[in-house]
């Protein structure tokens, strides 16, 4: 046998360690998803394992209560309203810091990535106090201006990161052919940072969604987010329900990573 044949055949220990450890990180991972699948589809109103048979009760349950459905479509409407919103400021915040050669550019980023940074429990008490105070109460648009906040550096963040590596000289050739500057942002700059932006996007609907301080401090009773129907439900009871809701979550979280692949591909996204 020739030594270059023997050396192909070598136990690689690095390769190994490498595959062992990343399996274990993606089992850490996932570990918690499965339960959650086997306590969404488990008969039993408690955990057990191995399961006892697989039902749907949960989910009906889920889908016939009231106040699920209420917040359901509350959450998915407010997220919608973020994600109009923190698309269109991100992306125009993006493009000044950029382009518009602002002094303190650097600062100006911090700023608007601050949010991030600080405690949303933090945060959702200070907007709590601040429309207290304004004598506005707690209206729905309050509660999508404090989502907003937190989901604008998502897009901001992926929009900087596209135009980073952007050719200026695309838009200089476009408009060196007689286009308008609102033409050359609507035919050249803005679908070339498309990428970016739909990343963004998509982000900051997934946490507007799930968000659960901020939402704890300003919404209303009979008019509360999803997370905090499931919170307050958790304190008096604990059964499938959680679960399915949680596997709903899981589901559209999903829906929304494959409607990104749809859209601009994985691979685009993770060079982002």
């Amino acid at each position: 046998m020739s030594a270059p044949r023997m050396n192909a055949r070598r136990f690689d220990a690095g390769r190994a360690a490498y595959l062992t450890l990343n399996g274990a990180i993606l089992t850490f991972l996932l570990a918690p998803l499965a339960i959650v699948a086997v306590f969404a589809l488990n008969p039993t109103p408690y955990i057990s394992f191995p399961p006892v048979g697989v039902t749907t009760r949960w989910f009906e349950k889920f889908f016939a209560t009231d106040d699920f459905m209420r917040s359901l479509w509350l959450s998915l409407r407010v997220a919608a309203m973020v994600l109009v919103l923190s698309t269109t400021i991100g992306a125009m915040c993006a493009l000044a810091l950029a382009r518009g050669r602002l002094p303190g550019a650097r600062v100006l980023t911090a700023f608007f990535m601050s949010p991030l940074m600080l405690p949303a429990i933090l945060t959702g008490l200070a907007l709590f106090q601040v429309l207290l105070l304004s004598g506005v109460g707690r209206p729905v648009w309050g509660l999508v201006l404090g989502h907003t906040l937190v989901a604008v550096p998502y897009v901001l963040r992926t929009t900087l990161a596209v135009l980073a590596n952007f050719d200026t000289k695309v838009e200089e050739a476009a408009a060196s052919l007689g286009a308008s500057p609102m033409r050359v942002f609507f035919e050249v700059t803005l679908p070339l940072i498309r990428p970016g932006v739909i990343a963004g996007g998509i982000f900051a609907f997934i946490v507007s969604f799930d968000q659960f301080p901020i939402s704890l401090f300003l919404v209303l009773p009979k008019g509360e987010t999803l997370p905090v129907v499931l919170f307050n439900y958790m304190k008096f009871d604990l059964d499938g329900a959680i679960a399915a809701a949680s596997m709903v979550s899981i589901l559209m979280a999903l829906s929304v990573v494959l409607l990104l692949e749809r859209v601009i591909g994985l691979k685009a996204y993770v060079k982002l």
